[in-house]
């Protein structure tokens, strides 16, 4: 019968193998290519991580300059509203501002005559010719039997708080004949009566003395009691 050692057999192929392992590793050839495949996978490695971070970074990069693109639109957006929003605002105050002087222009006539109204009723005697206004200047003809009568008139303008103010008066002696008296005897002339014309330029600023009062409309009828012509406005 015939014996076969198969252990033995195959511990010394196993054995002749790992030799020629060793062999085939120990040679400088060989030591050199596996060195050369440890360096190319490692610089691979690192080229690709390079590579890799680098496109991440500049998709973060892109994703953030998109959100500051987007920023800077509504920004923009914003701030156009904006100057808008001032445009209107400042048109509307225009609006309001020259709405403020076309009422203040209306009224100016009937607050100057209703100014002027009130001094004359406290002074009797004084007949007014007619009244121009000319922006804030304002010039006052009329006449009077009585020169103290002028002045206490001038005197109620100067005095109003800062109404009237920078008065100058001009007054004129003028004889004319009396209406009244009953006619004259032959030979004899007819009576004179001496009255005094006056002119009084002065400026009318309503802000000085605070707001004016609620004006109600004049007429001709009630701005000089007995006056022998109706008051006349004239703005220019």
């Amino acid at each position: 019968m015939i014996k076969i050692n198969l252990l033995h057999s195959v511990t010394e192929r196993q054995g002749g193998a790992a030799v020629a392992v060793e062999r085939k590793i120990a040679s400088p050839v060989s030591r050199l290519m596996l060195m050369t495949m440890a360096v190319a996978f490692l610089l691979v490695a690192v080229i690709g991580w390079d590579v890799i971070s680098t496109q991440m970074a500049r998709t973060e990069a892109e994703r953030q300059l998109e959100e500051q693109k987007q920023i800077a639109a509504q920004l923009e957006s914003v701030l156009k509203e904006q100057k808008e929003l001032e445009a209107k605002i400042q048109n509307i105050d225009l609006r309001i501002e020259a709405i403020k002087k076309l009422r203040a222009s209306q009224a100016g006539p009937s607050a100057v005559l209703e100014a002027a109204n009130e001094r004359i009723r406290m002074t009797p005697g004084l007949y007014l010719e007619s009244l121009e206004q000319a922006g804030e200047q304002v010039t006052i003809k009329g006449n009077s039997p009585d020169e103290s009568a002028v002045t206490q008139f001038g005197r109620s303008l100067e005095f109003s708080g800062g109404l009237f103010s920078n008065l100058n008066i001009e007054t004129q002696r003028k004889e004319v004949q009396s209406q009244t008296a009953s006619a004259p005897a032959p030979g004899q002339e007819a009576p004179k009566l001496e009255i005094v014309n006056f002119t009084i330029r002065t400026a009318y600023t309503p802000s000085k003395a605070g707001a004016p009062k609620e004006m109600m409309p004049t007429t001709a009828t009630n701005a000089a009691p007995a006056a022998p012509a109706a008051p006349q406005i004239a703005k220019n």
